[in-house]
């Protein structure tokens, strides 16, 4: 008698031929490979690290990436939603962990990410209590100062070298306007691509990085051994903290798109453990808190494949790019107003997204136009006037002082007590909080 068939496994399952699974999962990469890049640049420029030292802390960040898309993808423990993500530094933690490393030293940045990855950890068990004080206009504010914030944080890095900066947001716009799919995806890379041609015919300077060994393991502790200090961590862990409205979103998101039936009560504490994991791995290699992207998801809905083993091969080929020295060797070398170039743009398109957010949270409402317009306030005024801050004590200092996690707890504190927080499943975003592509 003949067996019955095996019955198909779910498209989130299928497990591809290696031929057909490499491209795929070359075409994630390519899709985030900026964000990685201008985050360490950014960090870079921001703590003075020579080009050698900016090498290696590309490799490591490029490995965390990967890991996480790794963690992800397969899920173990409870660890990963055993979806099609990739993993990046988040957009508004890059700001967040600078200005905590301009006030109190690179040490303290680096355990102020343990601290909120571990806080992460612990709160996860009361996830169906917090999500709700993230409601959609929270997140919409939030998003806006953090587009701000950064823009603030990269231009000087494009004002270093204007003809390849305008350059790259020249081309990096036009790709966005004009391609479609999986091209489109591309925009930033394209655009990094044309201003480094720029930068060569007119002469810029292109970073020298020594070195010549082929392999290159992540250096622990970087920085010396991390200060915790829980004043100076606090915008840190309250991000952390609001993430997980973005894993929500995303992960809702991306269990419709591979056809899977959302189910947030499950997968949403995995999708952030996850993200708490790799962050705790950041802690420890000088980076700054990573987050699950949604960026890969527009690629999962045009190729219509929708297997969680091409994001873990795209995590496969991040490692190894990562441990590869020339490969960090020669993205470290790109000329600084290259990344400032593409970094204006990401950051503007996030500060775009938060607008879109707040539209649909229907702002005309007077009580909404209020939350907002205090939460601009306090988010902006630190970028714009410093000086403000500088007769409050440390503690208020570390705490107010810092754009994005004032504009968020001045947005909570105002949604609560404008009776705007009744229970609420959060909207999906477009794209996540910590996103850094267009």
């Amino acid at each position: 008698m003949t067996a019955p068939p095996a019955p198909a496994a779910p498209p989130v399952d299928e497990r591809l031929p290696l031929l057909r699974l490499l491209p795929l999962a070359a075409q994630h990469v390519l899709a985030m490979i900026a964000a990685p890049v201008s985050s360490v640049f950014l960090i870079a420029a921001g703590l003075q690290l020579p080009p050698h030292r900016t090498a290696s802390l590309l490799g490591a960040t490029l490995v965390l990436c990967g890991a996480g898309a790794l963690l992800q993808s397969f899920g173990v423990l409870r660890t990963g939603a055993r979806l099609p993500f990739m993993m990046l530094p988040g957009g508004a933690a890059v700001a967040v962990f600078l200005e905590i490393a301009r006030a109190h030293g690179a040490a303290t940045a680096s355990g102020s990410v343990l601290l909120a990855a571990a806080a992460l950890l612990a709160v996860l068990p009361l996830y169906g209590r917090l999500v709700r004080f993230f409601p959609p206009l929270v997140m919409g504010a939030t998003v806006l100062v953090i587009g701000v914030n950064m823009i603030h944080v990269a231009a000087p890095m494009a004002v270093a070298g204007r003809r390849p900066a305008l350059v790259t947001i020249a081309a990096t716009t036009l790709c966005f306007l004009l391609l479609r799919g999986v091209w489109r995806q591309l925009s930033v890379l394209i655009g990094m691509a044309a201003g480094t041609v720029t930068a060569a015919l007119t002469g810029s300077a292109f970073r020298s990085v020594p070195g010549d060994a082929v392999l290159s393991l992540p250096r622990l502790l970087p920085y010396g051994v991390p200060h915790f200090d829980l004043l100076a961590a606090l915008p840190l862990m309250v991000l952390a903290l609001a993430s997980l409205a973005e894993a929500t979103g995303q992960t809702v998101l991306n269990s419709e798109a591979v056809g899977r039936r959302p189910d947030p009560a499950r997968d949403v504490p995995r999708t952030a453990r996850a993200d708490a994991v790799t962050s705790l791995g950041a802690g420890l290699l000088g980076g700054c808190v990573m987050v699950t992207s949604a960026e890969n998801i527009g690629i999962v809905q045009l190729t219509g494949v929708r297997s969680r083993f091409v994001t873990a091969a795209a995590g496969a080929l991040l490692v190894l790019g990562g441990l590869l020295a020339p490969v960090t060797r020669l993205l470290a070398a790109l000329p600084a107003p290259v990344v400032g170039g593409a970094a204006l743009v990401i950051y503007s398109v996030i500060a775009a997204m938060g607008i879109g957010m707040l539209r649909r949270t229907g702002p005309a409402d007077r009580a909404a136009s209020t939350i907002v317009a205090l939460t601009l306030l306090a988010g902006l005024l630190p970028v714009l006037a410093p000086q403000w801050y500088a007769p409050l004590p440390d503690w208020a200092r570390a705490l107010f002082g810092s754009g994005v996690p004032a504009a968020a707890l001045t947005a909570i504190v105002l949604s609560a007590l404008f009776g705007r927080l009744a229970p609420r499943t959060p909207a999906v975003p477009s794209r996540p909080l910590g996103s850094q592509a267009p």
